[in-house]
């Protein structure tokens, strides 16, 4: 007869209960770590496309028969440019600015068929070595030779 206070059968319950809690825990920890290399893979892939992936993945998202366009796609791609780049660039706008002042950065990129993000660098070297000056504040602001 077995008693319900029986030392046996109780230390033999827990050794299941904590057999059962370990495979459990090691269930969870193994799914975790799946679910964590799935959103990783994930996460890699979308930065791969957004970062100019393969061919087949620039198709689906710009539509067949369509190429890029803009001053990245002029210059090879995403990236950093060289100083040689910036500095010919930072010329250019000079020049124009030079023949149009008092232009805002919008009108100036729309007119350097550019967008403004590209400007930003070139424009900031030519303030800070003061061939450029400019009067307003933020989307106001206006480019002059100075």
């Amino acid at each position: 007869m077995i008693r319900r206070g029986d030392p046996g059968i109780i230390s033999t319950r827990m050794k299941q209960n904590q057999s059962m809690n370990s495979e459990i825990r090691d269930l969870v920890e193994a799914f975790a770590e799946e679910l964590t290399a799935v959103v990783r893979r994930t996460a890699l892939e979308q930065v791969h496309s957004a970062l100019g992936g393969s061919v087949s993945d620039e198709r689906r998202t710009r539509g067949p028969g369509r190429k890029a366009s803009g001053p990245r796609a002029a210059r090879g791609g995403g990236g950093k440019r060289s100083s040689e780049q910036v500095d010919a660039f930072a010329a250019k706008i000079f020049d124009f600015v030079k023949k149009n002042p008092g232009l805002r950065g919008e009108q100036l990129s729309s007119a350097m068929k550019t967008d403004t993000k590209s400007l930003r660098l070139p424009m900031l070297k030519l303030i800070g070595d003061k061939k450029v000056k400019t009067k307003g504040q933020r989307r106001g602001m206006m480019y002059y030779v100075a």
